[in-house]
This record gives C-alpha cells, structure tokens and sequence, in this order.
C-alpha cells in the first residue's frame, strides 16, 4: 500500500471516529437547552394533547440512548427527520441552502489564497522596507476585526455611499435562473445566460471579501514569517551566492517549505468560514446554511439543528483532509514516515 493511500485510511477512519463523536454531542446538547422543542413550534395555544402527541412523536418521552438508536436509523435510510421550523425535511432544507453558503466559502477561499499568498511573499521578499510594513499594516487590520464588521464596513462604503456592489441577495430579481445544482454561478453557465452569470459574480464579491478579509490577513503574515525564517537558511545563502534570479529562490527554494505550515491554518481558516459565515449571511441577507443553523437553534429545532452541525462538521473534516494530503505531497518526510510505520 502507498503511503498517501494508507494516509488516507488513516485519515478516513479518524475522521469517521470524529463525526460519530460529534453526533452524540451535538445530539446530547440539543436535548439540554432549555425549552420544549414541541411546545416551541406549536406555539402557546396549542391544547397539552396537542403538545404531547408531537413529543411522542419526536420519541422525546424515549430515553437518551433509544432517541439516539431512532437518529442512527433514520441516518442510514438518509433521513434526517422533519424540521419544525420549515415543516419540510430536513435533508430537503439543508439540500437548499447548503450550495448558497458553500459557494459563498469557495469563493472567500480562493480569494483567501489569490490575495494573503502572494501578499505574504511580497512582504517577504521586501523584507523591512516600506512595502513589508504596509502590507503587515493592512493585514493586522483584517485579523483584528471580525467577519461581521467587514461586511458592515463594506456595506456602506460600496453599497450605500458608493453604489457599486448590490446591497444583499444572490442574484437580482429579474433573472429566473433554474435550479440544478444550488451553485448560482454555476446553474448560470449551465444556462447559457452570462449576464445573470455576471449578475451572480457582481452579488458575491462584497460577502465573500468581508468573509475572507480575516483569512487574507492570517495567510498573509503566517507566509511572511515562515518565508523570512526560510531565508535566513544556509541553503538560501548558497542559493544567494551561487547568483540564483531573487524570484527563483523566492517562489523554488523559500516558498515551498514556507507552505508547509501556512497550508494547515489556510486549511482550518477555510473550514472554520462555514460557522462563522452566518453573520455576513444575516448582513447580506445571503440564503445560506450558516443562516438557517442560527435560526433553528433559536427556535430548538433539534433534527435541523443535528444535521446542520453534522454537515458542517463533514465539511470541515473533509477540507482537513485534503490539506493533510497536500501537506503529504509537499513534505516527502510525512510519505516516509507513514511507509515506515
């Protein structure tokens, strides 16, 4: 077996020991917040049978562990129980807004990378010069503020003062889009309309920079740093002697094991958008999951609140797991290490 192949078992079997672990606490939690889950959704004058019926129901009158057998069950045949909150399943819920806030990630994520990596390289090589501290500057302004504020920030400047971007939505009202896959940009070019694919783009930038403004900055000083601990190695000095071009040895010699570590908080910066993305989604008003996680832990949904903590939650084990391959690739020690043990 290769490395990378048993390192992916690995990875697979921990993160499969992970989700179960996080089922039974998210599950044990839900159960503990104060509040009758059927009493919530019937509202106040609903009759004691009434409430009663729909507890039962529920099996909220089961033990722990038996209400927790029903939820394996049901998660096998792929259902994740009825939502209280839309009255639809809750597969059917998640079906619908987890493409809106996942195309909202992808896209802070690439700007995350586009813009902190090569801001991070720039500092670097202009190491203590005037450019290094302005850039050091503006990421420390990203980092110290939260997603949220951004996307105030943004908000008024280029919505309301500056009537650049749209104030909230994903796409304007006078396109009907089908939809196919829940990504917008993509449904768009499945349809053949560019300007609605335009309209999605124009829709997507402020949310997802103020989303991505954070990781921009954490990317872009975490590169800074390892590269500059780089060029202090002998290698680099040699490299330097021997009269190698400064972008060869920047980008060949002093990039790649600076990405080493950089690649793993990239990683959990991505993955941690997704809970932290439902503030921009209440700002803009952007039909995501993260926005409906919030509203259904206000209400005690619990089969919604379940299942959008486990689908976040496998979403973040997945991006670790595509980071922990690719730090593999990168650090041939990783591969000799698994093909010694």
């Amino acid at each position: 077996m290769s490395p990378l192949v048993r390192l992916l078992a690995k990875r697979l079997g921990t993160s499969l020991i992970v989700l179960i672990g996080v089922s039974l606490l998210i599950f044990a939690i839900a159960r503990v917040i104060p509040g009758d889950p059927a009493r919530i959704a019937l509202g106040p004058n609903a009759t004691a049978d009434a409430v009663a019926a729909l507890r039962d129901k529920l099996h909220l009158n089961d033990p722990f562990l038996t209400q927790y057998g029903y939820f394996i069950a049901d998660l096998f045949r792929g259902d994740l129980g009825l939502s209280l909150y839309t009255n639809r399943p809750v597969m059917a819920d998640i079906a619908q807004f987890l493409p809106a806030t996942l195309e909202l990630v992808i896209v802070s994520g690439i700007m995350m990378v586009a813009v902190g990596l090569p801001l991070g390289i720039l500092s670097a090589r202009r190491r203590g010069s005037w450019v290094d501290h302005t850039v050091r500057l503006v990421t420390l302004l990203g980092v110290s503020a939260p997603a949220f504020v951004w996307a105030v920030v943004l908000m008024l400047c280029f919505s309301y003062f500056i009537k650049i971007f749209p104030i909230a939505g994903r796409i304007s009202d006078t396109f009907s889009i089908p939809t196919i896959t829940g990504f917008l940009m993509i449904d768009t070019l499945l349809a053949g309309d560019i300007k609605a694919f335009g309209n999605a783009v124009w829709h997507i930038i402020l949310p997802a920079f103020a989303l991505a403004l954070s990781g921009i900055g954490q990317a872009a000083r975490l590169v800074r740093s390892n590269m500059v601990e780089t060029y202090d190695k002998p290698y680099i000095e040699m490299a330097e002697a021997y009269g190698f071009p400064e972008k060869r040895i920047a980008r060949r010699y002093a990039l790649r094991p600076s990405l080493i570590p950089s690649l793993t908080i990239i990683g959990l910066d991505f993955a941690a958008m997704l809970g932290s993305a439902f503030l921009v989604e209440a700002v803009y008003a952007w039909p995501g999951l993260s926005r409906y996680g919030v509203a259904v832990i206000l209400r005690k949904d619990l089969n919604a609140i379940v299942g959008t903590v486990l689908v976040i939650s496998a979403v973040f084990l997945i991006v670790n797991l595509i980071v922990d391959l690719l730090v593999s690739i990168l650090n041939p020690r990783i591969r000799l290490s698994q093909r010694a043990s």
